[in-house]
């Protein structure tokens, strides 16, 4: 993969990288999941992953729950 590739792709992190962006544990994110309260993971041959920039952007607008946050994404 070339320099400009690999600056344009997507970053995907597992369950424990964004509970220690977020400085949560691992099952404390499992939870968040499970009851609806972090946005939607890709979910790759049985792994779980979550893309950065919508963290980032999920985080920006406050943490809201699943619900909220696909209203706000629809919507931008």
């Amino acid at each position: 993969m070339n320099k400009e590739a690999n600056q344009n792709s997507e970053k995907l992190l597992s369950t424990e990288a964004v509970a220690e962006i977020l400085s949560l544990s691992k099952r404390t994110v499992h939870r968040l999941n499970s009851s609806g309260l972090i946005f939607k993971p890709l979910r790759i041959s049985g792994s779980v992953r979550y893309l950065e920039s919508e963290l980032l952007a999920w985080i920006r607008a406050g943490m809201p729950n699943r619900v909220e946050w696909e209203a706000i994404r629809t919507k931008g």
